[in-house]
């Protein structure tokens, strides 16, 4: 069965093996939701199967919360009406005109388009990709929509952020549990993963307004409210120390005088994602 974070509200957990993100369900007494499609089509074949297992009202829409590969590829495979901001619709368009085999991934590295992570684990979720077919959305939006289930309402709102410019969330009012997908993660399509502190303030901002009680990420395990926003609060922490230096031996310099202490590896990660930020901002590039 799917794990069930709150009531009406199910997941299947993340898989990092192979980069399989989180997929949500929302039960209404009318219909179900789902959130994202998943990394292929066999990850939304196993979705699909516990979904049906489920004695609940039946599945009639895919909310797809950004453009990456692994929360679009099994769309197709869904078989359903699918709903995401228009700018998602736009990408895939795009990715719909591209060739996934081994050779065409190896060229967009070289060139820059594709990063070797995504490369490396679309071939392992899918050693061939002879059978992948993508899928334009049907339904689009832009800014925020509310879905009635039928005895629950869901909110799907653009939000933004470096990871991906057309990022959404799906917030559960009845329940107070919000799907993040993977807006709160650094920018890693650009060059250096990386933070833009000013970007990340704006998401916060927006996400902040609502009541919510669990989280769920694309690639972490769920959170409390307690603990999501004590690492947003400190990730935050760490871009107002960083500020707009460029220097990484002078972001570490600038923590340890703040902090009082040596940054972990956690901290010196997000110090670097921040002097990255800055240097792109600045025009740098890394030779």
């Amino acid at each position: 069965m799917l794990k069930k974070i709150s009531n009406r509200v199910y997941y299947m957990p993340h898989v990092s093996e192979t980069d399989r993100p989180t997929l949500g369900l929302v039960c209404g007494d009318d219909y179900s939701l789902i959130i994202d499609s998943g990394n292929s089509p066999a990850h939304a074949k196993d979705f699909l199967e516990l979904v049906q297992s489920m004695d609940i009202a039946p599945a009639k829409f895919v909310v797809i919360t950004h453009w990456h590969w692994d929360h679009i590829f099994g769309m197709k495979t869904m078989g359903l009406p699918t709903l995401s901001h228009e700018d998602t619709k736009k990408k895939l368009k795009y990715l719909k005109t591209l060739k996934w085999d081994d050779a065409s991934l190896d060229e967009r590295v070289e060139t820059g388009e594709e990063i070797e992570f995504c490369r490396d684990m679309i071939k392992r979720e899918m050693p061939t990709r002879d059978h992948l077919e993508l899928k334009v959305p049907e339904f689009t939006f832009n800014g925020r929509i509310e879905m009635d289930l039928g005895g629950i309402t869901c909110v799907v709102e653009h939000v933004g952020g470096v990871h991906a410019q057309d990022s959404c969330i799906v917030y559960i009012p009845d329940t107070k549990v919000m799907f993040l997908g993977d807006c709160i993660y650094q920018d890693f399509y650009s060059g250096d993963w990386s933070y833009d502190q000013d970007e990340l303030a704006i998401l916060l901002k927006k996400l902040k307004k609502y009541d919510a009680d669990y989280y769920l990420t694309g690639h972490q395990n769920p959170k409390t409210y307690g603990e999501l926003w004590r690492e947003l609060d400190e990730l935050s922490r760490i871009g107002e120390i960083v500020g707009d230096e460029t220097s990484l031996d002078a972001a570490v310099a600038a923590f340890q005088a703040v902090q009082h202490k040596v940054p972990d590896e956690e901290q010196l990660e997000y110090i670097q994602n921040f002097v990255s930020g800055n240097l792109k901002k600045s025009g740098y590039t890394r030779a």
